[in-house]
């Protein structure tokens, strides 16, 4: 069996990154920025007032001084003169410094008498004054990749770009496989459950920046399975979601190798998880998730999540493991790696991790109260309260 890093590094070579497509500014939030913005002009691209206030020569500008009031600055509309010995013009935040004037004094300062103004404070060349380029010079870049933030967003409307390369959304096909499977509200027999891996899968590839379709449930039959297969037709990457142990009925290897899959590896030293499988079918990648609700989210936030990454052109990288002080004491762990449902809250010392008492792989209300993944290493010794142990974020 593969270790999780050896799995998650080969899934990862399974995809490659995605071509970029232009979307408009309004529309480039949250998506992953593929080539570099490269800004047009400066920002602010003249020196601009700071503050409402006065812009003075400061050589002008002491104490008590009177100066004659020649007209005004604001923003969108600056003063066509120049400000000479003994001139000042009223100014307003973020209009242009006029010619002549290397200070702003501000409003509170000044005792304003018709056209004359009498200063109660002194100035310094530059005060209150931002700078022609303070924010960013022309030619200035916001570097690509990165999945771009609202400040991200509003700074290329800064570099004056209407439009975006960003990586096209990865599509995923996600097929539930099984006859005990019915889709919520659906009408279930006795023997049959609920699906959730699916939907589960899905909120969380989208909120990785994927395109995620729930295809339908493919039943316990090759030629069911096949048909299932024949939907994915233009995904990036096909996931099923059970079938993939080694009972009768798991018949996603099989049928998936009949079909011309090749495969690059089944099973991985990990707990929950531990079925995974992945190969190549049809020019795309496939990855086979165990059944169980929690094995197949854990299997997805380890390894779907970071394909997607990579297809969107970012690293892809395992959630990174953190220290945590443990909560209570836990037993030795067997030779799988086991990610353990758990609960991670600050101290003031540092984060404190708490393991679920349950952490059978069935059960999603678990699944729903943890924020974290406690992991433990293949043969981890007994752990005592207080023993520095790691965590990752779900």
């Amino acid at each position: 069996m593969l270790s999780v890093a050896e799995a998650h590094a080969r899934v990862l070579a399974l995809v490659a990154p995605l071509p970029a497509e232009d979307v408009p500014l309004a529309a480039a939030a949250g998506r992953v920025l593929a080539r570099d913005v490269v800004a047009a002009r400066a920002q602010p691209p003249f020196d601009a007032s700071a503050m409402d206030g006065y812009a003075v020569r400061a050589a002008d500008a002491v104490t008590g001084a009177a100066l004659r009031l020649i007209g005004e600055s604001r923003a969108g509309g600056r003063f066509a003169g120049r400000v000479g010995s003994g001139e000042t013009v009223r100014i307003l935040t973020g209009a242009p410094v006029p010619e002549g004037a290397d200070a702003v004094v501000i409003q509170e300062d000044v005792a304003r008498d018709g056209e004359t103004i009498r200063l109660a404070a002194g100035a310094s060349p530059g005060d209150n004054i931002r700078p022609a380029g303070v924010d960013f010079a022309a030619g200035a870049r916001l570097t690509a990749p990165r999945r771009l933030t609202p400040a991200e967003v509003a700074l290329a409307a800064s570099m004056d770009a209407p439009r975006l390369a960003v990586a096209r959304r990865p599509v995923v096909a996600l097929i539930p496989t099984g006859d005990e499977l019915v889709p919520p509200g659906g009408r279930r027999g006795p023997d049959q459950i609920t699906a959730s891996n699916n939907y589960g899968l899905k909120a969380m590839l989208e909120a990785a920046g994927a395109e995620a379709r729930l295809l339908p449930i493919a039943r316990d039959t090759p030629e069911s399975l096949v048909a299932a297969f024949e939907l994915c037709e233009g995904a990036d990457l096909v996931a099923t979601l059970g079938g993939a142990s080694v009972g009768d009925l798991d018949l996603v290897r099989a049928t998936a190798e009949a079909q011309g899959m090749a495969l690059d590896f089944h099973k991985v030293a990990m707990r929950p998880g531990k079925p995974l499988l992945a190969g190549r079918l049809g020019g795309r990648a496939l990855v086979g998730l165990p059944g169980n609700p929690v094995s197949a989210m854990v299997c997805g936030r380890l390894f779907l999540v970071p394909a997607v990454e990579r297809m969107l052109g970012l690293p892809g990288a395992l959630p990174p493991a953190l220290p945590a002080r443990l909560a209570s004491d836990i037993g030795p762990n067997g030779p799988r790696a086991h990610y353990m449902r758990a609960r991670v809250e600050p101290t003031g010392n540092g984060w404190r991790c708490a393991a679920f008492q349950r952490q059978d792989s069935s059960l999603l209300t678990v699944l729903a109260e943890a924020n974290a993944l406690l992991v433990r290493p293949p043969a981890d010794p007994a752990r005592r309260a207080g023993d520095v142990v790691e965590f990752m974020w779900l």
